[in-house]
């Protein structure tokens, strides 16, 4: 296994020096990018002009405070490379989104989401510093209480627009050695809707605590909730980088019984192993393959650069064409709906989409506006309200495409639908939204408002441009 790059806060120091001097030494009329080994984006092929700014640097843990529970890491550190340091100390983040290639930055600027998001909210909420090179050029330390405050609170969502994450600090919290988990299966959505707004508010299911909640709905009348506890022991752990796949295990351990054991590790990589079932694609899941593929390489991060090459080469487009099959539309989206309309959205989704299978997972933002009837959003960027639990559906596939519609046409309909329930669309993926809509929907006013702030020359795109104009 490969060791998590560790640092100090000296060598951080000197390296952020050196990252101003080269990003106000590249001109200005070139957009910049990060020179990035990996990417959990889903916008391919973009930024064939632009400068590539290196932050291998800011890819180490700097310190570990076991007794504060906090940590100081580089804004490119890899959760896989922060959770193999926290562990050391029986604590872990707050919240782990599910790919192990996925940034703290990232995850913060990009926002993220787990299975402990029902108690502990998105990844940005467990931040209480970040230091941040502003397309001004300017670094600045960024906290809920100073004068960068506006800037702290418009970072999520805003997908390095406005500046890049160098160093952030966040909050942990303790873990025990094993996770129980236990699997419900339902009929319907609106009874999976209707548990789930119960256990999450409980956070107890049966007598036991609750430490973490998803789901998975493979159609209409089979949609199971995963309910996951720490453990200090475990009668067995089961393996799932290996001949096993986890998502088919659900089926096989819900009812009546004991549950899944799995170390904590295994845990918060459960998804990434198969790339949550997208592994199918590439034949991971065939008995002869799964043999001979390599443990090391099965990782979303090696399933994505696949996909990256098939985007380049058109090979699977082109074979289906020579096939006589019909056009495929990628549909790779999260969408959240609050859990009243979750079952309305589900039902939408299996008449006009029809992929299967679905992750679910629960989110309840840890904190309300400032003041008693304040109407801003805590997060601007991305207004979810506070108080409210959310659904979140992940859905990553293709579909045929539908004749006489354009090839987008399942996007389309989702982000419509979206809207008409009153939720969000994650912007990691393609989005197909006019100019006006968008910024409706992620409040262009406050957005301007910080990007005069912190990138009056626009050195770096804008949101639309970038999210949507897929520059």
């Amino acid at each position: 296994m490969r060791q998590p790059s560790v640092s100090n806060l000296a060598d951080h120091m000197k390296a952020v020096h050196e990252l101003r001097r080269a990003y106000t030494a590249l001109p200005e009329d070139v957009p910049v990018r990060l020179a990035k080994p990996t990417s959990n984006l889903f916008r391919f092929g973009r930024g064939g002009n632009a400068h590539r700014l290196d932050v291998s640097a800011f890819t180490s843990v700097i310190s570990i405070d076991p007794d504060a529970r906090t940590a100081e890491v580089g804004g490119m550190t890899t959760y896989e490379d922060l959770v193999a340091v926290t562990l050391r100390h029986g604590l872990m983040p707050l919240v782990v989104p599910q790919l192990r290639t996925i940034t703290l930055g990232g995850a913060v600027t990009g926002l993220g989401i787990e299975s402990s998001s029902f108690r502990n909210g998105l990844p940005h909420e467990s931040v209480e510093e970040m230091e941040i090179l502003t397309g001004n050029g300017e670094v600045v330390v960024a906290r809920r209480d100073n004068e960068h405050r506006d800037l702290f609170r418009g970072f999520p969502n805003s997908y390095g627009t406005l500046g890049y994450a160098l160093r952030l600090r966040i909050r942990l919290e303790p873990v025990l050695p094993y996770v129980h988990l236990r699997h419900l299966r339902f009929g319907s959505a609106e009874e999976a809707m209707a548990a789930l707004e119960r256990i999450c508010a409980e956070q107890r299911y049966e007598d036991e605590a609750v430490d973490f909640v998803d789901g998975v709905v493979f159609g209409r009348d089979e949609l199971y909730l995963t309910l996951a506890s720490f453990a200090d022991r475990a009668p067995w752990t089961s393996d799932y980088g290996g001949s096993d796949i986890y998502y088919r295990s659900i089926p096989r351990y819900a009812g009546p019984g004991p549950g899944d054991y799995l170390t904590v590790h295994d845990y918060l990589w459960r998804w990434d192993t198969d790339w949550f079932w997208c592994s199918a694609a590439f034949g991971v899941q065939h008995p002869v393959v799964r043999r001979l593929w390599p443990r090391s390489l099965k990782r979303s991060d090696v399933y994505r650069r696949l996909v990256a090459l098939d985007r380049r080469t058109d090979f699977s487009r082109l074979l289906a064409y020579y096939r006589g099959q019909l056009p495929r539309e990628p549909v790779i989206q999260d969408i959240e709906v609050e859990v009243g309309r979750g079952a309305e959205f589900l039902d939408f989704f299996h008449s006009e989409i029809g992929m299967s299978p679905v992750w679910l997972c629960p989110l309840r933002l840890r904190e309300a506006p400032g003041g008693e009837g304040d109407a801003e959003p805590v997060w601007p960027l991305y207004p979810l309200r506070a108080g409210r639990l959310y659904v979140n559906f992940g859905f990553w596939g293709m579909v045929p495409v539908r004749p006489g519609k354009g090839r987008n046409y399942h996007n389309r309909a989702v982000e419509q639908e979206v809207t008409r329930l009153g939720g969000h669309k994650s912007l990691y993926s393609d989005a197909f939204y006019s100019e006006d809509e968008f910024w409706r929907l992620y409040n262009g006013e406050a957005y301007r408002k910080l990007k005069a702030a912190y990138d009056p020359d626009h050195r770096l795109l804008d949101l639309y441009a970038k999210c949507v104009g897929n520059r």
